[in-house]
């Protein structure tokens, strides 16, 4: 086979963990591991859900061969060339696993490579793009006929989190786990809220064990500054219980001041530790499509106490909250709409188009949500049923099989 180059497109988080990652895995089943002949590139564009660790993550994989950071997108997207002045072989891939559609197109046409994009929801620009990959069929409704050859159903992406799972992390007793974010803007609100819930739940169930898996983007002294009250006013907005963080060799927690515990795992993906929880209380995200695919019960939280303090959305009202200067006016305004006109926010529910866990939005209080968690945890069969209704949801592993497929069509065809 001549040599050939891959050059995938993402940005955030979430797509690196959900489908990079097992993407790369299965490109590398599928053209082998000799780098001379398969080379595998990274490049980030910039998104709104970015903690500034991205690249480091994909430079983690061992699939990987070259990463290029978000920053230097705009002036590879202009101009075709690298921050490292890569070169290119005369024959390659680009494949888009995140950001927006269109890069493709335009960086296509610059190395003179084939083009595949995996489309979640949407194919666009049908004329230009080699072939498509969808998660579901309806994905093409908008195509005209002319154009159903480029067509591949490929199925979900996020259905590959199932596969790693090992079970080799043996967990006993209830745990619970906590999820509340990667970002800053999550994380203000999340983490206090979480520990307030944690000291209610504990008075009633004091069996109860309490986890956060710790996002890679992020380092525990980081995240114990969202449970200090002297670098986080949002605490007092949220149930005004504080943690210090506690670290004992290889053990590291958070510890309230009444002396309950919130056990910090850094180990990542977390998928065999999520795999035994009997509930996660999350925030909203990539996390709660990675539990769905997971079949674990959730409650998903969106606080609305600052309302300029969440400006992590996409597209255009991401952009807005993000100016300086006026950025806050925009995120008042933009989080005020939003929670004046909710919608279906978490993953499981946006693919069942109904409610099938439960998710609760606005000026969030500590008690209620307690009061909820604890009635899932007494009433077993509500968690199976919900657990059952998950995994009915969730699609079929093997999307990345058959993406790494289509891209090995086009290496070689």
């Amino acid at each position: 086979m001549q040599a050939v180059d891959i050059l995938i497109l993402s940005n955030g988080p979430g797509e690196l963990a959900t489908w990079v990652r097992p993407v790369v895995r299965s490109l590398r089943t599928h053209l082998g591991n000799d780098r001379t002949h398969c080379r595998i590139s990274v490049v980030l564009s910039p998104c709104p859900h970015a903690t500034g660790k991205e690249a480091a993550i994909a430079q983690s994989y061992p699939e990987v061969d070259r990463v290029q950071a978000a920053e230097h997108f705009s002036s590879f997207l202009l101009w075709g060339k690298t921050a490292e002045a890569w070169d290119w072989r005369d024959k390659g891939v680009v494949l888009f696993l995140g950001g927006d559609q269109f890069f493709t197109v335009v960086i296509g046409k610059q190395l003179g490579y084939k083009t595949v994009v995996y489309a979640e929801w949407e194919a666009r620009w049908h004329r230009w793009i080699d072939r498509f990959a969808l998660m579901r069929p309806d994905a093409a409704k908008t195509a005209a006929a002319k154009y159903a050859a480029k067509f591949t159903v490929v199925g979900d992406l996020m259905a590959e989190v199932g596969r790693e799972v090992t079970g080799q992390t043996a967990q006993t007793g209830e745990l619970v786990g906590l999820l509340p974010g990667s970002k800053a803007a999550k994380l203000s609100q999340g983490v206090p809220l979480l520990l307030a819930i944690v000291e209610r739940i504990y008075q009633m169930r004091p069996q109860t064990r309490f986890i956060i898996p710790v996002a890679p983007t992020i380092d525990l002294p980081t995240l114990a500054r969202f449970a200090d009250p002297e670098q986080n006013p949002y605490i007092a907005l949220v149930g005004g219980v504080s943690a210090e963080l506690i670290t004992s060799g290889d053990v590291s927690y958070l510890k309230t001041a009444a002396g309950f515990q919130v056990e910090l795992w850094t180990q990542s993906p977390a998928y065999d530790l999520l795999a035994q929880c009997s509930l996660c209380v999350t925030t909203v995200g990539a996390n709660t499509a990675e539990l769905g695919s997971l079949g674990v019960p959730m409650i998903v939280l969106l606080p609305s106490q600052q309302l300029d303090a969440m400006r992590t959305w996409d597209g255009i009202p991401g952009v807005l909250a993000m100016l300086p200067g006026v950025g806050t006016v925009f995120a008042k305004a933009i989080n005020w709409w939003f929670f004046s006109h909710p919608k279906l926010v978490s993953w499981p529910n946006i693919w069942a188009k109904e409610e099938i866990v439960p998710e609760l939005l606005g000026k969030l209080h500590p008690q209620p949500i307690a009061d909820l968690v604890i009635d899932f945890l007494d009433h077993p069969e509500k968690l199976q049923q919900m657990r059952d209704r998950l995994r009915k949801i969730r699609g079929e592993p093997g999307a990345a099989d058959k993406l790494a497929q289509v891209v090995a069509e086009e290496v070689t065809g």
